[in-house]
């Protein structure tokens, strides 16, 4: 039940991911770094601290009584998160929601739960997966499967964009309703995809530098709870703002400079703009944005913080991702081959996200 929980958990954060980005759409007006940044400061400054607020009595106790080490290295970690988060808005804008989704995010899966292990292998820590244990165990070795199974869904996902770009190089605008040469760009797509994959698998490292504060949590809610059985769902809410401070300096940096490059401040002001509508839609895509890691908490406090936790929600997100792509027409006009080729990669993603599933309920 508790495995069926976390699975259920992780759904809910990977389709708060996998949406995020659609509220955006309906921005009218603005630059890219305006939105993205007033989105932001809602993600990575207000919600955090508000959503701990309501679920962690006292929660600045735990950070005040956290040493300067632990907040230290998890803020580092946001900051080289926060360069991948910084990224996949370049990459989802130049390879659309489907594949720089599938890209970015694949990557982050496969970093974030195959490296954390390998590091527990060297520095053992009681309840922690190693990687030796995904090999040596039938639940590990199902795990792996699932892990295997969704990589090939990513390459599957993969081959279909590029089948994409081809046939759009005809057509007059990509499926934004953009023009191919200012906004559909595979070469410079990929390359951002890469790097923002290899970067936002850094969150994971922020949550696994900063478990002594969820820890912290958890054992005080324990203690005011000797009944339950289980952790504690918003053990993780405390240490996000933490990660997330580092994932806003990141961010605010780069937007400022690119509103100063492009001349773009008045953005904010223009009046000739909904300015109304697109702060709301900002804060909209924002919010549900906070809202995976607030679900994956939730996700892992049933599953634990191993490789299915982070598996599971990669999983979910590229499959909302990709999901949304469809809906959103972006593989309009593209051929019947292309079209089969996408939701043969959705298929196999989907059944990744049941072996791991499966493989997670079989732990003993």
């Amino acid at each position: 039940m508790q495995a069926i929980l976390g699975v259920f958990f992780h759904f809910i954060g990977g389709f708060a991911s996998g949406s995020f980005y659609i509220p955006y759409k309906k921005v009218k007006g603005w630059s890219w770094e305006s939105y993205w940044i007033v989105g932001g400061i809602f993600s990575w400054l207000i919600v955090p601290p508000l959503a701990a607020y309501l679920t962690v009595p006292n929660f600045t106790d735990f950070l005040s009584s956290t040493t300067g080490s632990v907040l230290l290295l998890t803020y580092f970690f946001g900051v080289l998160w926060g360069i991948g988060g910084l990224t996949y808005g370049l990459g989802v804008r130049y390879l659309g929601v489907s594949l720089g989704s599938s890209i970015i995010l694949g990557l982050c899966m496969v970093l974030g739960s195959i490296l954390p292990s390998i590091y527990f292998d060297v520095f053992p820590k009681e309840g922690k997966d190693t990687f030796t244990m995904f090999l040596t165990t039938d639940w590990g070795q199902m795990v792996l499967l699932g892990l295997l199974v969704c990589v090939i869904g990513i390459i599957i996902c993969g081959k279909a964009g590029m089948m994409k770009e081809k046939q759009l190089k005809t057509a007059v605008t990509d499926p934004h309703g953009l023009e191919v040469k200012t906004e559909y760009k595979f070469g410079l797509g990929l390359f951002v995809g890469i790097v923002s994959g290899v970067l936002s698998a850094c969150f994971n490292f922020g949550i696994e530098a900063g478990k002594p504060i969820s820890d912290a949590v958890n054992t005080v809610w324990k203690a005011a709870n000797p009944t339950e059985t289980t952790n504690f769902l918003y053990s993780n809410n405390v240490t996000y703002i933490v990660i997330l401070w580092g994932g806003l300096t990141t961010n605010f940096i780069w937007c400022m400079i690119l509103n100063a490059r492009n001349k773009t401040f008045g953005d904010y002001t223009n009046a000739k703009t909904p300015l109304l509508k697109n702060y709301i839609f900002s804060a909209l895509a924002g919010t549900t944005w906070f809202l995976q890691f607030f679900f994956y908490g939730m996700g892992e406090s049933k599953m634990g913080n191993g490789a299915s936790s982070w598996i599971l929600h990669m999983a979910f997100i590229i499959l909302i991702a990709n999901a949304w792509g469809l809906i959103l027409k972006e593989w309009k006009g593209v051929s019947k081959g292309t079209l089969i080729t996408i939701i043969v990669g959705i298929a196999t993603i989907i059944l990744s996200v049941l072996i791991v599933g499966y493989g997670n309920s079989i732990k003993v």
